[in-house]
């Protein structure tokens, strides 16, 4: 049913264009007695797709730079500027460049009109305000203070020069959202059906999806207001959060056709095929004879098309080496000998994104547990560990049957990679980090977080952080121009629009 609703909604749209150049049509096919917006079952999901991400910025944002800063992927490449600190600013800026016009138009259109249709009790509206809260929170962990009151309202008001909120009062709206859309929503389906091509309808999924991004959000704030993070998580908690792999936010894909049906790292990986895994991942994963090694990484092809992922042979690639300085660590190896992402089952354009997990969220009710003694207590951290490692296992059979982890395999990593009370926060987080592989947005906003895993940055010569792992990525140059007033007075507030400059919830 995804596969097919995407494939009209994308036809659909390209009608819709065709005929808009025709002189006259509006005025001659408006019907006076019926409202002239497009039907949100065409809006809902071309707004899911572009959040989605297409390949513009999964390759500058999610890949070349948070995977590399992260440590998930490495890449001698000297345009893979994440790798080596390097600041490009349009790099840098692609995530904005392309959400706001696209992903955040969208959101906010259908948010009006479903205000102006007086239907803000519906759960349409809700499931657009939680879609709308998980669009904003990747913008805003990616580089602080950004527009968002004002944000998507150039052709609703007439807004071209949004004002930037901070972060702080931006996270409050966004858990005010979450609270009251989560309320709003019961057991049932809603009337989109498949136009939903994340849950189908399902509203309780959609409860437990937006309890679960409230989840995510309040631990964001522990370093900074530990107080809220406490009572917010315990919000998310007892208004129930995702509970098996059933429940996992992800958006399937395809091969072939529109740019925006396909997967958007997978669209990066048929075009640039340089990205290695690090050598900090994949030691990690060898330290804790992790069954992943053989779904996470494989040699490339061979001429033959065979791929060799038997976890003895791989090999891992330092971050911040280049064409040159690999010779000397490899003693003349290429890039061939070093491990990329498993084509099998990762680097396909039909590959499903995923947004959020349930292995994720049962790591953070450990956390919670941990911390303050929520979700089942203390005594019910090692419960909600053991679960997420097994999710976390489990789902990668979502990519292909192949992927999938045997229950002997999990039960035997268990074993060897026991609950530990004494280093609770720390295993927690490393398994958290370990468990989501290719979604670097929130890798890289987790280790920001928590510090967890300790990460030894590069120094590459003329990198711009002075050899430091960068906190943020840098506003789009043309802001300065365009929208200068209201971009000096967030310089002014937040500091200087630089990879080292730390958002709100980033405190050290």
């Amino acid at each position: 049913m995804k596969s097919l609703l995407i494939k009209a909604t994308v036809l659909f749209l390209v009608l819709i264009a065709g005929v808009s150049c025709d002189k006259g049509f509006e005025e001659l096919n408006v019907d006076p007695t019926k409202s002239n917006e497009l039907d949100l079952q065409y809006k809902f999901p071309k707004a899911i797709l572009y959040t989605s991400g297409q390949r513009y910025e999964s390759w500058r944002g999610n890949l070349i730079y948070c995977s590399t800063m992260i440590q998930h992927l490495a890449n001698t490449q000297g345009y893979w500027s994440g790798d080596k600190y390097f600041y490009n600013a349009a790099y840098s800026s692609a995530y904005w460049d392309a959400q706001y016009p696209q992903t955040i138009k969208s959101i906010e259109d259908m948010k009006f009109q479903l205000e102006a249709e007086e239907l803000t009790a519906s759960p349409e509206y809700a499931m657009v305000r939680i879609l709308r809260v998980f669009a904003y929170s990747r913008i805003t962990d990616l580089y602080g203070d950004v527009p968002y009151s004002e944000a998507g309202r150039a052709f609703i008001e007439g807004l071209t020069r949004p004002v930037y909120d901070k972060q702080e009062d931006i996270y409050a709206d966004m858990l005010r959202e979450l609270e009251e859309a989560t309320t709003a929503l019961s057991s049932g389906t809603s009337s989109l059906g498949a136009a939903d091509i994340i849950y189908n309808g399902d509203l309780s999924k959609w409860k437990k999806w937006g309890n679960s991004l409230m989840l995510r959000l309040a631990l964001r704030m522990v370093k900074v207001d530990p107080a809220a993070a406490q009572e917010w998580a315990g919000k998310a908690i007892s208004g129930g959060v995702m509970e098996s792999n059933d429940d996992i936010a992800y958006i399937t894909h395809q091969t072939g056709g529109n740019g925006i049906i396909r997967n958007g790292n997978g669209e990066v990986f048929t075009a640039d095929r340089s990205a290695r895994i690090s050598k900090t991942f994949l030691d990690m994963l060898e330290e804790r004879d992790d069954p992943r090694i053989r779904v996470y990484a494989a040699l490339p092809p061979t001429e033959s098309g065979f791929v060799d992922d038997d976890p003895a042979s791989q090999k891992g690639l330092p971050n911040g080496l280049d064409g040159t300085t690999i010779q000397s660590y490899s003693g003349g190896d290429d890039l061939s000998t070093y491990s990329e992402p498993n084509s099998k089952y990762l680097m396909s354009e039909g590959a499903p994104m995923f947004w959020q997990t349930y292995a994720e969220v049962e790591f953070m009710l450990a956390e919670a547990a941990v911390r303050w003694g929520l979700a089942g207590g203390t005594a019910a951290a090692a419960t909600h560990y053991a679960d997420g490692v097994t999710a976390a296992m489990k789902y990668l059979e979502m990519y292909a049957p192949g992927a999938a982890i045997s229950d002997a395999a999990i039960a035997d990593y268990l074993v060897a990679n026991p609950f530990n009370a004494a280093n609770a926060l720390e295993q927690i987080n490393t398994q958290y980090y370990l468990a989501i592989f290719l979604n670097e947005y929130e890798a890289y906003a987790n280790w920001r977080r928590t510090g967890i895993p300790a990460l030894t940055p590069v120094n590459y010569d003329g990198n711009a952080t002075g050899g430091t792992i960068p906190r943020r990525l840098v506003y789009p140059t043309n802001e300065a121009v365009l929208n200068a007033e209201n971009y000096n007075a967030v310089i002014s507030d937040q500091g200087p629009d630089l990879l080292t400059t730390r958002m709100w919830w980033d405190a050290e």
